[in-house]
């Protein structure tokens, strides 16, 4: 048996899972205790209750005499009415919740069969219509005679004590979910590129995973570092022998020297590609408050004063992310600049919700087929087949440098066919 529906009706958060497992079961407990309380105790008691008026109601019915009667009913603290053939009721009536009203109107009819109704108007006052030799009457005594008197007491306190339990538990329940919290905090804050101070508190499973994460971090950033050095030094290594090249080319007078030199050019272009892919200064900057529509403007109309181009298509919707400006612009002028150098022309829209950031950078080129959009983002990656490497040059680390950039932000890059100029569209997304 399948229960996906299930999980519609679910509680997503931690706290509230964790509320759900802590108040079920008391209030499942609950309702069987009072369900069994009721069934054995208060209609065992009013049972019993009930019968002691029979056996009175009885005795009265049995004296003949008027005026001993009355003195009997006075000492039994009976009130004895006569009542008209005419408005004596046909049914027996209680309010809808009285349950314990059930048990009486069932005993003192089926025990006493001359009566004819009874009637439970409120919790003061038992009427019961008898039939007597004398004609019918009505009988009035006190309800406390024939019910449990305050049922309610048991609910209220079940109640009472119910929810201080359950405030208890959830206080020391929520001092164990805190560090778990506090772990995902850390490491959701950690995907997004910030660094958060984390120390491991809590249980004995959430202190291991709260290490594992500390050692797991630590040796990413390691990496990083040592990536980052590493390029960093190859970088400066090679651009003094390439500066002496160049400025020996400048000097030079074989008519060969020129290509050369645009030659030692790009050498130096593709080593600063290298090292902003390995460095990535502008990510490790703190997210900052950012209007996306100015800065997406502000990137439009510098691409196209350097000779792109570039449009501002579609705009909707508005209001300032939380971004890194340094971060995306690099990001959006690498997408442009893969756009523009694999078609003639380059398209961006914006598009802001409550929940995300989107920016789509679309292009007439050749597009990326399906199979290689997931290759086309991994460094060093250059796919002759699907972008004419013809076009111009490259290391292929546009779309790895833009890919990080996005996952430093919590967002992800995605590629698919464009729609209105039929090349790549690259779709920057970013949470809000």
């Amino acid at each position: 048996m399948s229960f996906e529906w299930l999980k519609r009706y679910m509680p997503r958060g931690l706290y509230g899972r964790a509320a759900l497992i802590l108040v079920l079961p008391v209030v499942m407990l609950q309702l069987l205790v009072s369900i069994v309380f009721i069934q054995r105790h208060f209609e065992g008691v009013t049972e019993q209750m009930a019968r002691a008026v029979v056996q009175e109601i009885r005795l009265l019915q049995t004296t003949p005499d008027a005026l001993e009667r009355a003195r009997m009913a006075e000492a039994l603290d009976y009130t004895l009415t006569p009542v008209p053939m005419a408005q004596l009721p046909d049914v027996s009536e209680r309010r809808w919740f009285d349950f314990s009203g059930i048990v009486v109107i069932r005993e003192l009819t089926m025990r006493v069969p001359q009566i004819q109704a009874v009637s439970l108007p409120n919790d003061r006052e038992a009427l019961v219509y008898l039939a007597m030799a004398d004609g019918p009457m009505e009988v009035q005594f006190d309800r406390s005679r024939v019910s449990a008197s305050n049922p309610h007491q048991l609910l209220v306190n079940m109640i009472v004590f119910g929810a201080l339990m359950t405030i208890i538990a959830f206080v020391y329940l929520r001092n164990q979910l805190r560090p778990i919290t506090r772990l995902a905090k850390a490491a959701e804050a950690f995907g997004r590129g910030r660094h958060i101070a984390y120390k491991p508190s809590g249980a004995i499973e959430v202190r291991a995973a709260g290490n594992a994460f500390l050692d797991m971090r630590q040796r990413l950033e390691r990496q990083m570092e040592q990536r980052t050095l590493m390029l960093s030094g190859v970088s400066h290594d090679l651009r003094t022998p390439l500066t002496r090249l160049k400025l020996g080319l400048s000097m030079s007078d074989d008519p060969g020297a020129e290509d050369m030199s645009r030659d030692v050019t790009e050498m130096e272009r593709m080593l600063d590609e290298f090292l902003d892919f390995a460095r990535g200064d502008a990510q490790q900057a703190e997210p900052e408050s950012v209007d996306p529509e100015a800065l997406v403007r502000a990137i439009v109309s510098d691409a196209q004063r350097a000779g792109k181009q570039v449009d501002l298509e579609t705009i909707e919707g508005a209001g300032d992310v939380m971004l890194r400006p340094l971060a995306i612009r690099r990001c959006i002028e690498n997408l442009i600049g893969n756009a523009t150098r694999y078609g003639t022309r380059a398209q961006v829209s914006l598009f802001v919700t409550d929940r995300a950031l989107r920016i789509r950078v679309e292009d007439d080129g050749p597009g990326i087929a399906p199979a290689e959009r997931e290759a086309a983002m991994r460094p060093f990656v250059r796919l002759d087949v699907a972008r004419n490497q013809d076009r111009g040059s490259g290391v292929g680390l546009g779309l790895a440098i833009a890919s990080d950039i996005a996952r430093a932000h919590g967002g992800m890059l995605r590629l698919a066919e464009s729609q209105t100029l039929g090349g790549l569209a690259a779709d920057l997304v970013i949470a809000r």
